[in-house]
């Protein structure tokens, strides 16, 4: 069945509207100009000329800088200048724009879905998240954290890069659909202080205060504070509890949400020292694990911290050496009210709480070496120790414990990657890791690619990877007693083969074109199923293997007058190799138009965005009908030095939709946020 709901026209869709149209008029004008301007320049152009287009680079594919279209994957860029001027309020923002990826809410956490994979109950463990090169996925969920809890403020990001496909070969465990490389602003870039808030809806309010300086002694600092506070939705409808004895379905004011991030940097020549403390906790509105429902006191609380000292040093002879040390931290609370009362009896609440403790260290180092005008290599080792990997479940009031495990392990790994040019123009990268872990033994993983150039803004892959993801110490061993979940220790990893073609193009200065295929199997892919014996919840490897194929087209146009699109449709077809079926929460199709129009030329900036993707599967078989989103985005920079306003519509036309819930969820599907306001302000001083 599908989710329908009653449109309604207000006051606020109105001057939404308006807030798409008004720029209109004077869009047009700048447009035409900066059109006209456009068809001058090429006109005077020779071929060459009109070849002639700089090209993105990357650095996370290959673990050194390169050409986009030299890098042995899929890349996307998010810049700045993006996160900026689309009004992002946090990475899982961002990311929803990038081609092929989804993003889905469960009124919690932001679940990050990757070409048709968007398993609910998976934690974002199929991806990798790097900041600066640090490795951020926990060691006890191996969660890739994107949403409100991600320890970084975005606007200290200075670019995104998405590189798709499987990057074991580098990376080891997680970097199975992908890696999200996080490249933050140094010091020097932030110009002083800066001072930033925002309002918004739901009583939402973000406030940072940045410093950021390189002297004359090479010393760089970055310091920076954020928080964040909402109140959230103040009424949430839930039809699946609509009894008197649960308020009418109806949640109120359990919503909330908050966070501080803390960031400090310091460079020093080939010295570099990261900290990064946060925390956030959030109110649970969906009742979720079977606790009582309207009860703004069921919360969970997430909090990073980790040091990083990294050494970076370029020798004569085309070498660089990279040594890093680094420690993290990982605390996960949660706070669940349970009523225990008897059939007919009176309420008997019950505060459960669930705790989650890691600690780890490690260390890891990289030589790359170019051997001669054809051949780059890469080596290195890394080493890391989960000193702590602690769960606990227990009642507080009577006091009971149902799970109190205590683990350790360590894991060590070897790779090698090399890049030779066969021809000026073909090129061929291939590498090989191997991970060893204390818990199920040792893996290796290579990867492949071969890349064609005719011309020098054309290239053509041909891709080959393979990539595990290691059970994390949540799916292995978290049981709470026989209340809702069990563990499994006999999990196995998960593996994945992958086969990808793409074309990339840059022509006429100012387009890029890309066009890619893919086809992906996997084996003993590990999935939350809701065991019919016991009616608890556990994770186990699937039999059969489960296949994906699809394609991804995208169109980027970038003008020196500050226009700026891009538009992309991916088809992603995911399902169970042996039976056919498709899989939970995997849209089929997946469209997005991205345009950024100077209003007003250096001062003024519109950004549009125009989301759609078609209708997903729920775990119950249901359908949730498909989504189209639209957000808009004015900034100005001000007459006053250094201060800077946007207002952002998010939702523009108030769209109804659903994202499908988990086995934890009574809720079939999830209703998300109807239309959003944002103002914003930055000054630098």
């Amino acid at each position: 069945m599908k989710i329908r709901h009653r449109a309604s026209v207000s006051l606020s869709s109105l001057f939404a509207l308006l807030l798409v149209l008004v720029p209109f008029s004077l869009c047009q004008a700048e447009t035409t100009e900066a059109y006209q301007d456009g068809k001058a320049d090429l006109l005077a152009m020779s071929v060459e000329e009109l070849m002639t287009v700089e090209v993105a680079s990357v650095y996370g594919a290959s673990r050194y800088e390169q050409q986009v279209t030299e890098a042995p994957a899929s890349v996307s860029i998010v810049s700045a200048d993006d996160i900026k001027k689309y009004g992002y309020r946090t990475l899982a923002d961002a990311l929803r724009s990038v081609r092929g990826i989804s993003v889905s809410y469960d009124r919690n956490y932001a679940y990050l879905g990757v070409r048709g994979f968007n398993r609910p109950g998976d934690l974002n463990t199929g991806v990798l998240l790097l900041v600066d090169g640090h490795r951020i996925n926990d060691n006890i969920y191996e969660s890739a954290p994107i949403g409100t809890e991600f320890p970084v403020d975005v606007d200290l990001i200075d670019r995104i890069e998405v590189i798709r496909g499987p990057s074991s070969s580098l990376y080891g465990t997680n970097a199975f659909f992908g890696v999200v490389n996080i490249l933050t602003k140094r010091p020097g870039d932030l110009g002083g202080t800066q001072v930033s808030g925002a309002a918004g809806s739901s009583e939402t309010f973000n406030g940072r205060v940045s410093y950021g300086k390189e002297y004359p002694t090479g010393l760089g600092v970055l310091l920076s504070a954020s928080f964040m506070h909402s109140d959230g939705a103040d009424r949430l409808y839930y039809p699946e509890f609509d009894t008197p004895g649960n308020n009418g379905g109806i949640a109120r004011h359990a919503d909330g949400d908050r966070n501080y991030q803390l960031l400090a940097k310091l460079a020093w020549r080939d010295f570099n020292l990261t900290g990064v403390l946060s925390s956030r906790e959030k109110t649970i509105p969906t009742a979720s694990f079977g606790t009582a429902f309207n009860n703004p006191n069921s919360n969970t609380t997430d909090g990073y911290g980790f040091l990083d000292l990294k050494y970076l040093h370029s020798f004569q002879g085309n070498t660089e050496l990279m040594a890093r040390v680094f420690y993290d931290r990982y605390d996960y609370d949660g706070n669940y009210i349970y009523d225990r009362s008897l059939p007919g009896g009176p309420a008997a609440l019950v505060r459960n709480k669930d705790e989650a403790r890691g600690g780890w260290w490690g260390g890891e180092a990289q030589l790359t070496k170019t051997l001669s005008d054809w051949l780059k290599t890469t080596a290195g080792a890394e080493y890391r120790s989960n000193q702590k990997q602690q769960q606990r479940n227990y009642d507080v009031a009577p006091p009971f414990s149902y799970l109190d495990d205590n683990r350790s392990s360590t894991l060590w790994a070897l790779y090698l990657q090399g890049e030779a040019r066969l021809r000026e123009n073909l090129i061929l990268s291939a590498g090989l890791r191997h991970d060893h872990y204390d818990t199920f033994g040792s893996t290796l993983n290579p990867r492949v690619g071969l890349i064609y150039k005719p011309l020098e803004q054309t290239a053509l892959k041909l891709l080959y990877g393979r990539a595990f993801r290691a059970p994390g110490a949540f799916e292995f061993y978290y049981s709470d007693g026989g209340q809702t979940t069990k563990a499994n220790p006999a999990l196995q990893p998960e593996h994945i083969q992958t086969y990808e073609a793409v074309y990339e193009q840059y022509f006429l200065k100012h387009y890029r074109s890309s066009l890619s295929g893919f086809y992906y199997r996997i084996d003993h892919l590990i999935s939350q199923q809701l065991d019919p014996g016991d009616g608890l919840i556990q994770f186990v490897n699937l039999h059969n293997p489960v296949d994906a194929r699809g394609g991804e087209l995208e169109l980027e146009g970038t003008w020196d007058s500050g226009l700026k699109g891009r538009l992309s449709y991916s088809y992603q077809l995911v399902e169970d190799a042996s039976t056919g079926a498709g899989l939970p929460n995997s849209s089929r199709h997946l469209a997005k138009f991205n345009l950024l129009v100077p209003v007003v030329r250096d001062r003024l900036f519109l950004g549009l965005e125009q989301q759609y993707g078609s209708s997903r599967t729920t775990l119950a078989g249901n359908q949730t009908g498909a989504a189209y989103l639209s957000n808009a985005t004015l900034s100005w920079r001000t007459p006053l030095r250094g201060l800077e306003a946007s207002l952002s519509v998010y939702n523009v036309f108030n769209a109804h939709y659903s994202d499908p819930g988990g086995a934890e969820h009574l809720q079939d599907a999830i209703g998300q946020d109807g239309r959003r306001f944002r103002v914003k302000l930055d000054y630098v001083f």
